[in-house]
């Protein structure tokens, strides 16, 4: 038995004991309900994340949205467990960005548990970037720091805007179906694969995993049986309008725009991203029959992705709306855990090092090359880490609501890894929201890394498939453990 094993088995072990603990809180008890919604739109000119060169936005398409749930569970003036869930219209959950939104929250709510506060992101590649020198930014756009401060103000805002308006409240679910996501991942004959690679082609032979078209939705109403608000989980990123330059909340704005239409202006609409690293809404195969419905309907292709996802709900909501639950069991699980990280070779240093020195070299006489520079420099200094330690942290939240189970994860996870924590889970209905906490890159399956490309490498992943299994295992664990 490995090193790596032996501790993670210990890291389980803890867990058993502290489930003792909290078990008690599995009996039903009286839901609070809060809610509130903010934008974190930029302002302008400034530089949008998702690709590898700089782009500067000079104009807003649809406003870029933070909005929150917040969950407590009573026994009369007792308090068993909170949970405060934010969804953002962001491309990542960038490192420090939870931790600086906690340390905010503390100071202007003292005693209040900032560990049950999470934070997830849509992956919309057309909003803002928050990561200093990953890109050559102009002095007059708004500088990454600059951005980051404002958006945990507002985030801040509006978590204690949700947390001060809970009040007593219910909780329906359902499953729908819609096609959204598209696995982007092309394997040809000599059994390589390649992200968006041509299906046109003699040597195309098929796509290399799983789609899930589930769309998971839970539902919070008032005491008068109103609905406040929605979460959403949808295995697909929103990057339908990903290489534009303009500021865009992607296919979500549009599926709020309809769902208020529908159910009320002030519903608040959480979009969370399911297991969804190999995935995309970009149509790859049957293009021309794809836009000739789209075109027929007069619709944009982010409507149409929307259309999709809120007949999805309308279906739901019929068979939800009749199952309100009042009083029910709800336990909210923190665990900061170790993963097996992508071990570094002395080859892909070298290889990363002798890109960045030439990168370098050429930055001084060009501009334009800020994200590659970060890039490889990020592989070169988790080769020096690795000789310290070998594990990768994240931080995992799992939650019990009712019948329900919520879990979160960093990642850009491949779906397989989602499906197999849905398929054994013990809850009846599973949420898994990637892009939740910090980032943590790709995290691909066996199967992809042995067919190579974008998204499989050293420098797309912290992680590999020996570090996924661990935390599909962990997780599943986690969930089970509540429904003992």
């Amino acid at each position: 038995m490995t090193k790596t094993s032996v501790r993670l088995i210990n890291a389980c072990a803890a867990t058993v004991v502290f489930f003792a603990v909290t078990a008690v809180g599995l009996q039903a008890s009286e839901l609070l309900v809060g809610t509130s919604t903010i934008s974190i739109t930029p302002r302008l000119p400034v530089n949008l994340s998702g690709q590898f060169p700089a782009r500067i936005a000079h104009k807003v398409e649809s406003t870029c949205t933070a909005s929150a749930v917040a969950l407590e569970s009573r026994d009369g003036d007792k308090v068993l467990d909170q949970a405060i869930m934010v969804s953002c219209d962001l491309v990542a959950i960038r490192d420090g960005v939870s931790d600086l939104l906690r340390k905010k929250l503390a100071a202007r709510q003292p005693g209040f548990d900032v560990r049950k506060v999470f934070l997830n992101a849509t992956h919309t590649h057309t909003g803002p970037t928050m990561i200093e020198g990953r890109y050559d930014i102009p002095k007059e756009a708004i500088q990454p720091d600059e951005y980051v401060d404002f958006l945990t103000d507002r985030l801040c805002n509006l978590v204690l805007a949700a947390w001060k308006s809970r009040q007593a409240g219910g909780v329906s679910w359902g499953l729908g179906h819609a096609v959204v996501a598209y696995n982007r991942r092309m394997v040809y004959a000599d059994g390589s694969s390649v992200m968006y690679g041509k299906t046109n082609k003699d040597n195309f032979r098929t796509v290399e995993g799983p789609e899930d078209h589930g769309v998971e939705v839970l539902f919070f109403w008032d005491k008068n049986k109103k609905l406040i608000a929605t979460a959403i989980n949808v295995a697909c990123p929103a990057q339908e309008v990903e290489s534009r330059r303009a500021v865009n909340a992607d296919f979500w704005h549009e599926v709020r725009l309809m769902l208020q239409k529908q159910y009320g202006k002030d519903l608040c609409v959480l979009g969370w991203t399911g297991a969804a690293g190999d995935q995309s809404p970009h149509i790859l195969w049957r293009k021309k029959a794809e836009e000739r419905m789209r075109e027929k309907r007069g619709l944009t292709r982010l409507e149409e992705i929307a259309r999709r996802i809120v007949k999805a709900f309308d279906e739901v909501y019929e068979v939800a709306k009749s199952d309100i639950r009042f009083n029910v069991p709800m336990v909210h699980i923190v665990q900061d855990i170790k993963l097996p990280p992508w071990i570094v070779t002395e080859k892909e240093y070298a290889d990363c090092k002798a890109a960045y020195d030439a990168l370098a070299k050429k930055k001084k006489e060009a501009v334009g090359d800020g994200f590659r520079l970060w890039w490889n420099k990020r592989v070169m200094d988790n080769y020096q880490k690795q000789k310290k330690y070998r594990f990768h942290d994240m931080e995992l939240h799992v939650l019990r609501l009712d019948d329900v189970a919520i879990a979160t994860n960093p990642f850009e996870l491949f779906t397989d890894y989602g499906i197999q924590m849905k398929a054994r889970s013990k809850a009846q209905q599973t949420f898994v929201i990637q892009l939740a906490c910090n980032t943590a890159g790709y995290l691909p399956t066996v199967a992809a890394v042995k067919g190579g490309s974008y998204s499989v490498a050293v420098t797309s992943c912290l992680v590999g498939p020996e570090g996924g299994q661990a935390l599909v295992d962990r997780t599943v664990k986690e969930i089970n453990e509540l429904w003992k």
